[in-house]
């Protein structure tokens, strides 16, 4: 994981004024060929089954970590962050996120581990985030309501210019957070609600935490990349919350079922591919008959 954010350091260098297109593809397909290619890893480590695993885990995540950019651009729009501004913060969110779903998922599976009842109750969650997720309506995302930006201006001191790719300064010997820094609060605290939904979906898959942590680790290593190749886009994925919905609702079902019915890691992958498939297929012929 260190080696692939290095690599990435060393081709394509630090922080930019601006990202092109090109290049966030070509980082982002890097680094899902890194995430993919580590189930090869996972094959010698362990076994087939244990590879098979992975990857559906990774899909999951990578998936549901989609739905997560939106909230990022609405955010970085909202407070006119620059792209170069953007990498930086993403750069401490992926780092946050990482120490984060170490703790969520270690947690997590002692909680599993501990009390078997705790499958029926983050199944039961997972079913009931999948039918509300379902059957919400579009929302616009106000900043304004979030409670730890809320929670930061009313505890820090703040400055209401920023300063360059800074998160603090010192005037008259006194340190202020910029607006920046109230930016990578809210990344923080969106990914931390986030992964409310995402670590018992992965859970839900395997009880390997071996298995679960890299492929949450794989998927978010490359969020910041995926970011600028889909900010573009994102309008366009009409039916992709039906489809994460979907998705949620079928691996609480799973996870419910457990003890009577087994589904295989292949039969869960399968599934979830065609799920997806078909919901970013029918968001793109959709976007193709309103240019037409």
């Amino acid at each position: 994981m260190l080696l692939s954010l290095g690599l990435d350091r060393a081709v394509f260098g630090g922080v930019k004024a601006r990202v092109s297109f090109r290049e966030a593809a070509i980082r982002s397909a890097f680094f899902v060929c890194v995430g993919l290619g580590f189930a090869l890893y996972v094959r010698f480590r362990e076994n087939t089954n244990a590879a098979v695993t992975y990857l559906l885990a990774y899909v999951v995540e990578e998936s549901l970590s989609v739905d997560n950019l939106f909230v990022f651009l609405v955010l970085f729009t909202y407070f006119r962050v620059t792209e170069a501004q953007q990498q930086r913060v993403l750069v401490w969110g992926v780092l946050g996120a990482i120490v984060m779903r170490a703790v969520f998922i270690f947690l997590g599976g002692a909680l599993l581990h501990r009390f078997h009842f705790m499958t029926w109750v983050f199944g039961g969650f997972l079913l009931f985030t999948g039918a509300k997720l379902l059957v919400r309506k579009e929302e616009e995302v106000d900043p304004e309501d979030n409670v730890a930006l809320r929670l930061a201006r009313r505890y820090l001191r703040t400055t209401k210019e920023t300063h360059g790719d800074h998160f603090f300064v010192v005037k008259g010997g006194t340190r202020y957070a910029t607006p920046l820094f109230l930016v990578l609060v809210v990344v923080e605290f969106t990914d931390l609600l986030f992964a409310v939904d995402s670590v018992p979906a992965v859970l839900a898959i395997s009880n390997d935490l071996f298995v679960v942590y890299t492929s949450n680790i794989m998927a978010i290593l490359g969020l910041r990349a995926l970011y600028f190749v889909l900010s573009g886009m994102m309008s366009r994925f009409h039916y992709l919350g039906t489809g994460l919905a979907v998705v949620l609702i079928l691996i609480g079902a799973k996870m419910v079922a457990t003890p009577f019915v087994h589904v295989s890691s292949l039969q869960s992958l399968v599934a979830i591919g065609l799920v997806l498939g078909v919901a970013v297929g029918a968001s793109f012929l959709r976007g193709k008959e309103n240019d037409a």
